[in-house]
């Protein structure tokens, strides 16, 4: 029991700093490309998304689940999943939340980067880096 809570204890520190990793990765990059560009922030969202993807696939695998027995072939298909329903609530919330308050994008993104980090953290470790 002991060593599964010290393995369940090290998952979720590693998650948390993995996932600000990926989220500081996005972020950076929404913010900066919405500062710099005329895109519409739907897709402004969208590229930050992309290019936080691989560190957090890559760290989850490597570090958060490295407990769980995987494979990248099992694992790889369903985090992207994970990770695109938590995209698809991140954009909702965003998009909503700049339509019907006055709250600028920056504060937006950041209050739903965390809300979302909750779901995904628990679909990642009971489904997508879990073993068949």
């Amino acid at each position: 029991m002991k060593n599964t809570v010290q393995a369940h204890s090290r998952a979720m520190s590693w998650f948390g700093l993995i996932g600000a990793a990926a989220a500081a990765v996005h972020y950076i990059v929404a913010i900066s490309l919405e500062a710099l560009s005329t895109i519409p922030i739907a897709w402004i969202n969208v590229i930050g998304f992309l290019c936080a993807f691989p560190v957090s696939y890559l760290g989850h695998s490597k570090l958060s689940f490295s407990s769980h027995a995987h494979s990248v072939k099992q694992s790889l298909p369903r985090f992207f999943s994970v990770a695109i329903l938590g995209f698809i609530g991140n954009q909702i919330l965003v998009l909503s939340a700049l339509h019907f308050l006055q709250i600028p994008f920056w504060i937006v993104l950041a209050i739903v980067m965390v809300i979302v980090a909750a779901f995904t953290y628990l679909l990642s470790h009971y489904w997508a880096f879990r073993s068949k």
